[in-house]
């Protein structure tokens, strides 16, 4: 009985070691094909990054999650793209809540023979802002976009900063390059200086019009104009490298927030048909010039206003804003860089997403902070 008893404990014994030993081999089996596949390195740096699944950020709101979504979608829908009398199809929808939660007026004209539109709240300009007004440089890569952009980038702020905001149709390519939006820009800020001090004019502007945004400060300086007393340069920096806005976000933004494939700046500007489309606007222009990228001179950014610098994470400009916030700070200047976690390109057009309300938020109480000083 006694040896009966010992081999059944030997035969237990050994069945539990035969499954413990699967077990790990399972587990063992799982946790090498659970480990990422090795980087390749090349000696210069270069990372290759094999596929991957990239889901949206945790950190995002349930309406920017869906959102985003969207904006995916619509990016490689291009029928949605389209213009019809310079509104993008996909931000029609965004332009009409615009107008139903922040009502506006709106006048067509012109300020120093440029194309405006100027807006002022239905509720009436603030008495702090009477002798207050705002520029918008509005976005679409100086090839379009208005009034589609100038809508979505300038009802907002006019309503809710209660001030008034004059948006210039400055000329963009392919019937004009650089430097004709300069020009026209300072045309406009020439004739507003008759009537506002320049410590009393904001400027700010999306996308083409962020990057307008500096390229004008520059302008002014360079044409003895004063400084105005603030400046805006959303979804852009103050650089423009060849075929995009440059740095690491042109290969890992680029794809996450556009669902399109990351692009390698092209020298000259021939359009190799993938990724982002090129800038023809700046096809002749001295990229090196710091009245095109302000960013490559000390001393012209030593003389900026304050300014703020707004992205997303997902932003394919956002390498050019870091990069340029932080030039910014190295010359003095009093600068602040907002990005917004999980958000694109130009993400508060939708007015129904929180991220967007926050950003209105940020610029309103910018500018409200900085003119007038």
């Amino acid at each position: 009985m006694a040896e009966t008893n010992k081999a059944r404990r030997y035969t237990s014994g050994l069945k539990a070691g035969v499954a413990a030993l699967a077990l790990g081999l399972t587990l063992t089996a799982a946790s090498a094909q659970d480990q990422p596949v090795p980087l390749k390195l090349d000696v210069d740096g270069t990372v290759h990054v094999p596929a991957m699944a990239v889901p949206l950020s945790e950190f995002s709101t349930p309406e920017a999650k869906a959102y985003m979504a969207d904006h995916l979608r619509d990016m490689q829908n291009p029928p949605k793209l389209v213009q019809d009398q310079g509104v993008p199809r996909f931000m029609k929808p965004y332009i009409e809540r615009l107008h139903t939660l922040y009502p506006v007026d709106r006048q067509d004209t012109s300020v120093a023979g440029v194309h405006t539109y100027i807006y002022t709240p239905k509720t009436g300009i603030a008495a702090k802002n009477e002798k207050r007004v705002l520029i918008n440089l509005h976005g679409g890569g100086f090839q379009g976009c208005f009034p589609g952009c100038a809508e979505a980038e300038s009802i907002p702020v006019a309503a809710l900063g209660q001030i008034k905001v004059v948006s210039i149709d400055y000329r963009q390519a392919p019937k004009a390059q650089f430097p004709a939006a300069s020009e026209d820009v300072a045309a406009v800020y020439r004739e507003l200086l008759k009537t506002y001090r320049p410590e009393n004019i904001g400027i700010y502007g999306c996308s083409a019009g962020g990057r307008l945004t500096g390229m004008s400060l520059a302008w002014f300086q360079k044409h003895g104009l004063p400084r105005p007393a603030a400046a805006g340069v959303f979804c852009a920096g103050l650089m423009n490298p060849p075929g995009g806005f440059g740095g690491d976000a042109s290969y890992m933004s680029t794809p996450l927030g556009e669902g399109m494939p990351p692009r390698a700046p092209t020298p000259g500007f021939r359009n190799n048909k993938k990724g982002m489309p090129m800038n023809y606007y700046l096809a002749a222009a001295n990229l090196s010039d710091p009245l095109v990228s302000p960013a490559m001179s000390a001393e012209v950014l030593a003389k900026f206003p304050p300014t703020l610098v707004i992205t997303g994470t997902r932003g394919f400009e956002l390498s050019n804003a870091v990069y340029s916030h932080s030039q910014l700070v190295k010359a003095g200047v009093e600068a602040d860089l907002h990005v917004w976690e999980g958000m694109f390109h130009g993400f508060f057009y939708n007015p129904d997403v929180p991220e967007s309300r926050d950003c209105y938020d940020v610029i309103v109480k910018f500018f409200d902070r900085h003119l007038g000083q």
